[in-house]
């Protein structure tokens, strides 16, 4: 069975053709259970998400700053397995028909096989997996697999990645470009500030593929300021804040529910 890198494609593009960016948000899958996890990434996208991307929860996290390892913790005391991931991806696509990614740590899909791996996933409907830690020169084996069951494969860009290295990386990748916004790990900031605008600026000179930019955006202002320069706004520890703050698990899907609307505005360029 076939990914669903066409859906991630034209999503993106049909936004882009709106005149706005993407709105693209993460959960992780399992928290605060499986089933919790499914009903808050179909929350997100009910709300005005246009993407999810759901989180593999990693014991080790490179790029996860303390909202979301918390969000991890709680599902890995859980549980949860890779199976659970597919299962969220493949109700939350069958519900909604929007393009879900996995984002994941190498380690767990080279432990699980990565043919295995781009098989299930392609199965359960998902659209790719976000891979920050896969150094694109290590990535041929992932990408044949990727490739051969059409699924996307988005790299993670950073202001220090220099010019040759962000032409390698964008040559080597497919769906989206994930320009980290700064130097550091995930979490809501009250600045996204201007290295944002020139990575993307500096991507988008070597690759046509569209340009997301995570790492900060938590309210809709932010989610304007970088819908000016991006084509894709990623929001994770904002989603994830309001799920943990929430008195109660259907607070917490209102919450999910009415931040997604909020950045939905937007992205649309209304601050």
């Amino acid at each position: 069975m076939s990914g669903n890198v066409r859906l991630l494609n034209d999503t993106l593009a049909a936004a882009k053709a709106e005149g706005r960016s993407a709105l693209i948000a993460y959960l992780p899958a399992g928290f605060p259970t499986v089933d919790g996890g499914i009903e808050a990434v179909k929350a997100a996208l009910d709300g005005g998400a246009d993407v999810v991307e759901v989180g593999l929860p990693h014991s080790d996290p490179v790029l996860d700053g303390p909202v979301i390892q918390t969000a991890d913790d709680i599902a890995l005391r859980g549980g949860v397995r890779i199976a659970d991931v597919m299962r969220t991806v493949r109700e939350a696509h069958e519900a909604t028909g929007k393009p879900i990614l996995v984002m994941t740590y190498w380690n767990p899909i080279d432990r699980y096989g990565v043919e295995r791996f781009t098989a299930e996933l392609a199965e359960a409907g998902g659209a790719g997996c976000i891979l920050p830690d896969l150094p694109v020169q290590e990535s041929a084996l992932w990408r044949e697999h990727a490739d051969k069951h059409a699924l996307a494969t988005v790299f993670v860009v950073a202001p220090s990645s220099r010019d040759a290295r962000l032409a390698e990386i964008t040559a080597a990748g497919s769906g989206f470009v994930y320009a980290a916004s700064l130097m550091g790990v995930t979490g809501t900031r009250a600045s996204v500030g201007a290295q944002a605008e020139d990575l993307v600026r500096r991507t988008r000179a070597t690759t046509g593929l569209p340009v997301c930019v995570g790492l900060g955006v938590s309210n809709r202002a932010q989610a304007a300021e970088v819908a000016g320069f991006a084509d894709g706004v990623i929001v994770g520890s904002a989603f994830v804040k309001g799920m943990l703050d929430a008195p109660d698990h259907a607070a917490g899907l209102e919450a999910v529910r009415a931040l997604a609307g909020d950045l939905a505005e937007g992205v649309r360029g209304r601050a």
